[in-house]
């Protein structure tokens, strides 16, 4: 069986503290050997490395998702700091901009923002990026983020997590070094401009995810996401470029242990 990589799943929410051990038995069944947990406030942030350090497949991302950034402070900076701490953090996120719900001022998100790049900056991790009808803003940013690194360009900065843009954002991530995240509504039947661009894109430049609790798959849509559902995540973009989806499976894990370096001496990274 392919190894398959969940690299975006909130495990740390309450939608699983029922049955966690149930849903991580039912991934592991299904080829699932990693999972990324990114917080979205402190709380969940501090129960991701909660997670990843019980569980050997879990690693987390630490973050503030842009709908609580009105509670950015330098306190919250320092905390990810310090949870950051942990081998088990691979990644800062989930941050970015969220200009749909805009449940926190605009100022207040690039604020808090800004200020998780500079993090994942100081601790030489990538971003796991939210953006939803702010494009321009998000790759602005992170094009400014990349530029400013030593000799222009960084060798793994980040994702840009459940995407749904068009070919343009893809290119334009792409050439700053993100990879982009495929999740649920790659199997929608209305999502054929989505798989279009999913065929399109380098195979290596592509992560499947399931974003659980949320985006379920068909045919679980209206019920939980899990990660063991990425496997559907993966059978759909096999289709899409018309491989054999443990082709599609193996790149995808090449591609998340290449950016969260999660494979080989994780364990044995302390940060500073």
């Amino acid at each position: 069986m392919v190894r398959l990589a969940d690299t975006h799943c909130h495990l740390c929410l309450e939608a699983f503290a029922a049955d966690l051990d149930a849903v991580l038995i039912r991934a592991s069944e299904a080829g699932v050997e990693r999972i990324l947990v990114p917080g979205i406030d402190l709380a969940t942030s501090r129960r991701a490395v909660e997670l990843a350090e019980a569980h050997t497949a879990v690693f987390a991302a630490v973050g503030l998702h842009p709908h609580g950034a009105s509670e950015w402070s330098d306190a919250a900076y320092a905390e990810l700091r310090s949870l950051a701490r942990s081998p088990r953090v691979v990644a800062i996120g989930e941050t970015g901009l969220d200009y749909y719900r805009d449940y926190a001022p605009r100022d207040r998100q690039m604020l808090a923002f800004d200020r998780q790049l500079e993090l994942a900056d100081e601790l030489d991790l990538p971003v796991v990026v939210h953006s939803r009808e702010a494009t321009q803003d998000v790759l602005e940013r992170l094009s400014t983020w990349v530029g400013a690194a030593e000799g222009g360009s960084r060798a793994r900065p980040g994702v840009l997590h459940a995407f749904s843009g068009d070919n343009d954002t893809a290119s334009r991530a792409l050439q700053a070094g993100f990879y982009i995240g495929v999740a649920g509504p790659l199997t929608y039947p209305s999502a054929d401009g989505l798989r279009r661009m999913a065929g399109g894109l380098p195979l290596e430049s592509i992560l499947t995810e399931t974003d659980a609790p949320y985006l379920p798959p068909t045919p679980h849509r209206g019920r939980r996401n899990e990660p063991a559902y990425v496997r559907l995540v993966t059978d759909a973009l096999a289709s899409t470029r018309g491989i054999d989806p443990a082709r599609a499976g193996q790149a995808c894990w090449d591609n998340a242990a290449a950016l969260f370096r999660w494979t080989h001496g994780t364990d044995d990274r302390h940060v500073l």
